[in-house]
């Protein structure tokens, strides 16, 4: 098993199907990003019942995406932990199943408008950070003319370096957020 294996889960046809529901996708974020938690505790962050949660954490359980955390919890108290940090998803697995058109379309506009918010919540929160991080921030976006390989060969060093980075957390540490993505656009001139 390779490295980027143990840390990602690849999305298949079956995980998909799973992930297409965007309660779970949320619930799945909150426990990477914050760690382990209670059906009850997510319930209160995501605004739903914990019967609600509970349910969708056995889902994401039975698709091997969460699991107990037996470190915690108790006969009263169940505790979830994500297994993997993130998801690796390739589109071109699912442009050959009519079927599976719904589920990615839902998921991939889940996982944008996570991005989005988490963006805006820090921009909404840029006041209450630390004089250390206000100038090491980074937004980027550019526009390249690639051929499609050198767009794999660009994302593949972009995740080689995130990968250098990732390691057990430390005392003087904050949680950072990293996203990537690469894909094409239309060009749509103006035309005279």
């Amino acid at each position: 098993m390779g490295k980027s294996e143990r840390y990602l889960a690849r999305i298949d046809g079956r995980l998909l199907r799973a992930l297409a529901h965007p309660l779970r996708v949320r619930i799945l974020e909150l426990l990477r990003a914050d760690g382990p938690a209670t059906a009850s505790g997510l319930a209160k962050r995501v605004g739903e019942s914990s019967g609600t949660t509970s349910w969708h954490l056995r889902q994401l359980a039975e698709y091997g995406l969460v699991t107990d955390d037996v470190e915690r919890g108790n006969r009263r108290d169940r505790w979830w932990k994500a297994v993997h940090e993130g998801d690796q998803l390739h589109g071109k697995d699912f442009l050959d199943d009519p079927e599976l058109a719904g589920p990615f379309s839902a998921y991939a506009h889940t996982l944008i408008e996570q991005r989005y918010a988490a963006e805006s919540r820090f921009i909404g929160e840029l006041a209450d950070w630390a004089d250390e991080w206000i100038d090491k921030v980074n937004f980027h976006d550019s526009s390249l003319s690639l051929t499609p390989d050198e767009a794999v060969a660009l994302s593949d060093e972009i995740l080689e370096v995130i990968a250098r980075y990732r390691r057990p957390e430390r005392d003087g540490d904050t949680p950072v957020r990293v996203h990537w993505a690469a894909f094409p656009r239309r060009a749509r001139p103006e035309r005279p």
